[in-house]
């Protein structure tokens, strides 16, 4: 009970005049926004944006056990600003969550953190890079190397990820439009990491390797107040090409799309709205709602459709925003694996 006090302290700001899916569709007023051709500077904007409302560090691994059992791993750190500014202290209005997970083709284990700026119990800090939450951490000397950890009650992780890939930047440069009224995000991921590490499970210690994809965004309004959700896809071909695409669902069940190809050498294509496609196949009774669980995707551009499958239909992230998130397997005109985000769905 506690904790559900505090959240509902924490959101009320915004669930008050909830517009859009969690309410990333209000108006942004008082807080920066983005803005088109984004000049990043790095390493500094592998760190925090105060003055925006919304960022994440997002990553997701496809791991691989030594029995050839596929697993999935998520590690999150959202940072969520009630104003546009930083304060030592309880008054700081930066509020700082995490969710960590590992899926599995028979379990999904899901866990969640949550902590108040300005204490020290959670942030990020740019040289040497660390991302952090009570004793969760993304860390490394830089951002090309890195330690992810993180627990719940029925498992933990301790991976090292290396980077064999540059970064890429999603829409025009970096400046991502989710919406055909305009609203945007800066986005950028790493999706070239090798992952080696060990899962903690009921079980055991399992050994794993594998292939991570960090995102970072942030925002203040990413969402247009008639969108209600998304579907988001990260794929990651045999070929060594990989595809991030997503479909903005509307009210009125129309959607808005947006795609990044990505060649193996890391030279990318950004696709407007309408060039990347997605529709369901089959759906699953998921924690008392139908959510889509095998997809077909295309992006005839570059010759894909494919049929996304999860390999978990049951990964339902039952916290305090809920959502679907977990690794799929990919068949078609193309093979490989990757993972699938869908959130909206009540």
């Amino acid at each position: 009970m506690i904790v559900r006090a505090f959240l509902l302290i924490l959101w009320l700001p915004v669930q008050a005049m909830a517009q859009g899916f969690a309410g990333l569709g209000t108006d942004a007023e008082g807080f920066a926004v983005p803005t088109p051709n984004p000049v990043f500077d790095f390493p500094q904007d592998h760190g925090a944006h105060p003055d925006y409302r919304i960022e994440w560090w997002y990553l997701t691994a496809n791991l691989t056990g030594p029995d050839g059992t596929a697993y999935g791993v998520q590690w999150t750190l959202f940072r969520s600003a009630l104003a546009p500014e930083t304060r030592e202290g309880w008054s700081d209005p930066q509020v700082w969550f995490a969710h960590a997970a590992v899926t599995t083709p028979d379990t999904h284990l899901v866990a969640e953190r949550i902590a108040r700026g300005g204490i020290g119990q959670a942030g990020v800090t740019v040289q040497p890079f660390e991302a952090w939450i009570d004793d969760w951490r993304m860390a490394g000397a830089s951002f090309d190397d890195l330690t992810l950890t993180a627990r719940g009650d029925a498992f933990a992780y301790d991976l090292g990820l290396t980077a064999n890939g540059p970064l890429i930047f999603h829409g025009d440069t970096g400046f991502s439009v989710k919406s055909a009224q305009g609203q945007a995000s800066y986005y950028y991921s790493q999706p070239f990491y090798e992952v080696s590490g060990t899962l903690t499970l009921p079980q055991g210690d399992v050994p794993v390797t594998g292939a991570a994809w960090l995102d970072r965004e942030w925002s203040s309004q990413p969402l247009a107040d008639s969108q209600s959700g998304w579907d988001w896809f990260s794929l990651s071909f045999a070929t060594g090409d990989k595809l991030m695409g997503f479909l903005l669902r509307e009210d009125d069940g129309a959607s808005f799309s947006s795609a990044t190809w990505i060649a193996a050498d890391g030279t990318t294509t950004s696709y407007a709205d309408g060039a990347f496609a997605a529709q369901p196949l089959d759906w699953s009774k998921v924690s008392g709602r139908d959510v889509p669980t095998r997809w077909a995707v295309q992006l005839p551009d570059k010759g894909i459709d494919v049929t996304v499958t999860a390999l978990n239909p049951n990964a339902w992230m039952a916290l305090s925003i809920p959502y679907w998130e977990g690794p799929v397997t990919v068949e078609g005109s193309h093979t490989g694996r990757g993972y699938l985000e869908m959130t909206g769905y009540e």
